[in-house]
């Protein structure tokens, strides 16, 4: 009985974030349309942002009482779950074709981001209590990051122009006034399934010995991801193939350096590089940092690879089915020799 209810607690806060964050894409969607919002700017920093907004919630709500290991994991795994699982679902379903001049800076900076906040977290690394740590200014740093991100889509986005199927609109005031008090309630929704997922996962992962960042990086960590699912399948059934691109990009670069932010600002405890209690020495120490880091920077190179290398030109560029499963394989090989590791 004493784990039914943290159980509960987790399974509930999953699908209420599902739904919430629907919901909260939905809106922002039709409120950006009213605006005259240019699609590329709806594409990435909607959905990029709207996605991703589970993960910064239960990051923040975690940094604040004091488990930013469960921030930071929750990050790298979310990044992890988006290519790995979202994508390969995705190309399993329909081959994902793309225009690589629409997607491959925005991918480049998605490995620079990557490689920034790595060094970021190794840069602050304690020989002496072998911890790692993000400080106040490396958050402001990651923030800083994620501003020249947000003016250079806004720069691009007026003379880019993306394809995303959003009805248009005639809203009156009255309309206007329910789209932004439904938003509103739905991002208050997202903040309390934010705070019942990482209760109970605290919980558990207490219960069980498991540190925060384990569980973060599995348990956590796919659930954050349902929305980038949601969204990637219903645009793969469409055939917008650049939206599922653009999506899971902008989605983990938001990951990247918004969510990693939020700890670095909010807590005032450092991130644990060490899962495995009991162990000392620099290898054991770093291992499952550059196991989980060293992992999600491959498959961030992967999305790169598949879609550039075009077989001398003889295929599309493309994520085909056979490299969508692929990439389901990989977690899996990946998500054993973690749970091994335990």
């Amino acid at each position: 009985m004493i784990l039914l209810l943290p159980i509960i607690g987790l399974v509930a806060g999953f699908i209420v974030i599902y739904l919430s964050a629907d919901q909260f894409i939905d809106n922002s969607a039709k409120i950006a349309n009213i605006y005259k919002v240019k699609p590329l700017i709806i594409g990435i920093v909607i959905l990029g942002f709207g996605t991703s907004a589970p993960e910064m919630l239960v990051s923040g709500v975690a940094a604040f009482i004091e488990h930013p290991g469960l921030s930071v994991g929750n990050a790298f795994g979310s990044n992890i779950f988006n290519i790995a699982l979202v994508l390969g679902i995705t190309a399993i379903m329909n081959p994902i074709k793309v225009e690589l001049k629409n997607i491959q800076f925005e991918w480049l900076i998605l490995i620079a981001f990557t490689g920034i906040a790595g060094f970021l977290l190794l840069l602050d690394f304690d020989p002496i209590s072998f911890d790692g740590s993000l400080s106040t200014i490396d958050g402001f740093v990651l923030l800083g990051l994620m501003g020249l991100f947000l003016w250079y889509t806004f720069k691009e986005s007026k003379k880019t122009h993306h394809e995303f199927d959003i009805p248009s609109s005639n809203t009156g005031g009255e309309q206007k006034w329910k789209l932004w008090r439904d938003l509103v309630f739905w991002l208050i929704v997202l903040v309390g399934s934010a705070q019942l997922i990482v209760i109970s996962a605290t919980f558990l992962a207490n219960y069980y010995h498991v540190s925060d960042l384990i569980f973060g990086l599995t348990v956590v960590a796919l659930g954050t991801s349902i929305p980038e699912l949601a969204v990637s399948v219903r645009g793969a059934a469409r055939k917008q193939h650049e939206m599922v691109v653009g999506n899971i990009i902008g989605s983990n670069i938001f990951n990247t350096v918004a969510v990693l932010a939020i700890p670095a600002l909010i807590s005032t405890s450092d991130i644990a590089l060490v899962d495995t209690p009991g162990v000392s020495g620099l290898w054991p120490t770093y291992r499952d940092f550059y196991i989980d880091y060293g992992f999600m920077l491959a498959l961030t190179v992967g999305i790169g690879f598949f879609l550039f290398y075009s077989y001398k030109g003889k295929r599309e560029h493309q994520i085909s089915k056979v490299e969508g499963i692929f990439f389901i394989v990989v977690l899996i090989a990946y998500l054993s020799q973690r749970l091994l590791l335990l």
